[in-house]
């Protein structure tokens, strides 16, 4: 069996984002759960960056750029949804600010149900 990558900063993101949800439910837009989250980030002295830009290169000419939601102590990239549910658009999405950021691990966090649902990606 392998390591999870970043196993303790995962569980505390994780566990914040359930809290977030637990107190504002489920269904609200993304920009209020994003807020929400940096101040439980911010008093559990968790590190982020919001909208954080990556730019997209082809022939050393700047052609586009990805707006990731945030991005946890430089080595998570975070994307907020509140969705009925998440396709395999939006794995692809974090899956390409993944790639454009060589972070490692993304997690997709949709706060519209009654339960916050996860879905982990670590690119390779």
């Amino acid at each position: 069996m392998s390591e999870i990558v970043f196993k303790e900063l995962s569980d505390k993101v994780i566990g914040l984002g359930i809290k977030v949800h637990k107190a504002l439910g489920g269904g609200l837009v993304e920009k209020i759960y994003e807020r929400a989250l940096c101040m439980e980030f911010a008093k559990a002295g968790i590190r982020y960056e919001k909208q954080k830009a990556y730019k997209v290169f082809y022939d050393d000419e700047c052609i586009g750029v990805y707006i990731a939601d945030l991005v946890v102590e430089g080595s998570m990239i975070l994307e907020l949804k509140s969705v009925s549910m998440i396709t395999t658009a939006m794995e692809a999405q974090l899956a390409n600010y993944l790639r454009l950021s060589e972070i490692k691990l993304g997690y997709l966090l949709n706060f519209n149900g009654g339960r916050l649902v996860f879905k982990r990606i670590v690119c390779s």
